[in-house]
């Protein structure tokens, strides 16, 4: 886990170093610099979760003629790195190394035999390959300039700012770009009807995919802890971790008694975990909103309500552990939000696929942000794509299921999953947002109301109609983020939203489909 930053076309060293200085918080551990070729810039900051003493970034080819800087984890590295082995000299043990060799030797046909979390660059002689992985779990953005000669990327927007005269956009999830041939997509997410199953058999066959996830995220030469709210989808995960680790450190926040905490120690004592809690004040939260609002990039108030928790339990957990478990993507595979509740079932399959197709700018997003903030590796075992298929194969009946007296309980499948690893009380648990279940939403319009009084929300969402600020607290936000950049309309411009959700951005509209190609 690390952030990234680079250029193609003209190699300014000094600028992407002032982009890495805007990423310090993603690599505490360590920096790195290269001009591996004329055209090509590669910038690193590493946290170090692989190889700790060894990986070192940009990672070179024996012939130098390829460098490498990347973010994330490559979970298949062993068995690729095991393949690779025979006509590849390794010089480090780190799971991107694996990556790089995979291009020498399969081009940009590598993309798509790649396991994992990911957004990498790598200089191929004089030219630039770009990848992101098939959800978007890591994030990666690119400017173009408007003459079409030079491209930027970086982990975060905010190491973009000040390019003037560029088109800053997020990179889509699920492609690969290089110089020569463009943006092409490299994976898709199928979108057949479900098929029919047994709830015996749909039950083991999510169980086994779960534990095969959770152990691929147990994958690290540092130790891994879990975030836990007390919900489903968190205490599960954690339930499946437990006994393949020796210990087990769990995270919990919220406001003093809040439900999750309470939960969230029923869950600890029940799997004998050790478990590590923080209380929040409301004035913290209040003083905490710029910094939040900052390492987010967001003014979405939906995303920043959860965001603040979110944080919280972050700078908690990097206290103790470099890498957690969390539990994004459940509520998307196996409906589990109210709005669910609603749609005839013959509609609900296919917004869950595009929920999680739209994951990335979203929930994807707060996670990355707020626990890199701190240094911190997020894994998501329920975005594993294996997982993915499977739970989008099974039919909705299973996830949204009618009970006798007619209410609607969600994440049904789950919770047959969770029955006999939990407590009857979590497993049966209501869906509480994160905010709502740390008790932050409320607390949060209280420390708001000082701050809102006075402020002009009207004449700021008139001065920004393209932001479609729907309410004070969400122009107060967009107030605030307006003032980390020197050109926020063309930055903010990237921002996701709950309440507008389109489908992931497809490679035919973004600027590197005609740009440099």
């Amino acid at each position: 886990m690390c952030g990234i930053a680079g250029t193609w076309g003209q190699a300014n060293g000094t600028a992407v170093m002032a982009m890495l200085d805007r990423l310090a918080h993603r690599g505490p551990d360590g920096m790195g610099l290269d001009r591996p070729c004329a055209e090509v810039v590669l910038g690193h900051r590493r946290l170090a979760i692989m190889d700790p003493t060894g990986g070192a970034q940009p990672l070179f080819s024996d012939d130098r003629r390829r460098a490498l800087v990347a973010n994330g984890e490559i979970y298949n590295y062993p068995a690729l790195r095991r393949r690779l082995t025979a006509d590849y000299e390794f010089a480090t043990n780190s799971d991107s190394e694996a990556a790089l060799h995979l291009f020498e030797e399969h081009g940009t046909r590598a993309c798509a035999q790649l396991d994992g979390m990911f957004a990498l660059a790598i200089a191929d002689g004089d030219d630039l390959f770009l990848a992101r992985d098939p959800l978007g779990i890591k994030p990666l953005y690119t400017a173009v300039s408007r003459d079409g000669e030079q491209l930027w990327f970086a982990s975060e927007l905010k190491a973009l700012t000040g390019l003037s005269g560029c088109e800053v956009s997020e990179f889509p999830p699920g492609c690969w770009f290089h110089s020569r041939h463009g943006l092409q997509r490299y994976w898709s997410l199928p979108i057949a009807e479900p098929e029919h199953w047994r709830a015996v058999d749909a039950v083991a066959a999510l169980r086994a995919e779960l534990e095969r996830a959770v152990a691929k995220r147990l994958m690290s030469d540092v130790p891994v802890g879990a975030f836990l709210s007390g919900g489903l989808d968190s205490s599960l995960l954690c339930a499946l971790a437990r006994p393949m680790v020796d210990e087990l450190h769990t995270f919990a926040v919220g406001l003093d008694g809040s439900p999750d905490l309470v939960a969230a120690r029923r869950v600890a004592e029940h799997l004998d975990t050790v478990h590590h809690e923080y209380i929040i004040t409301a004035q913290e939260m209040a003083e905490a909103l710029p910094t939040i609002l900052y390492h987010l990039e967001s003014f979405d108030q939906d995303l920043v309500r959860s965001a603040i928790p979110c944080y919280f339990c972050s700078r908690l957990a990097a206290e103790q552990v470099k890498v957690v478990l969390t539990g994004e993507g459940a509520d998307e595979l196996f409906a589990g939000y109210t709005y669910h509740r609603a749609m005839p079932l013959d509609a609900l399959h296919e917004e869950l696929h595009r929920s999680v197709l739209s994951l990335h700018n979203i929930n994807l997003q707060r996670v990355d942000r707020l626990t890199m903030a701190h240094g911190l590796e997020a894994r998501v075992p329920f975005l594993d794509t294996d997982l993915v298929d499977l739970a989008l194969r099974m039919p909705v009946d299973l996830k949204l299921r009618s009970t006798g007296d007619g209410e609607l309980v969600e994440k049904y499948i789950l919770r047959l999953v969770a029955e006999p690893l939990l407590p009857a009380e979590i497993v049966w648990r209501g869906k509480q947002q994160f905010d709502e279940g740390s008790g932050t939403v409320d607390a949060l319009a209280a420390a708001l109301a000082p701050r809102l009084d006075g402020f002009d929300h009207r004449g700021w969402r008139q001065q920004y109609p393209e932001a479609r600020l729907r309410s004070p607290e969400e122009a107060w936000y967009h107030h605030l983020l307006c003032r980390v950049f020197d050109d926020p309309r063309a930055v903010l411009a990237n921002v996701g939203r709950w309440s507008h959700r389109p489908n992931a951005a497809g490679e035919g509209s973004h600027p590197l489909a005609s740009a440099l190609s």
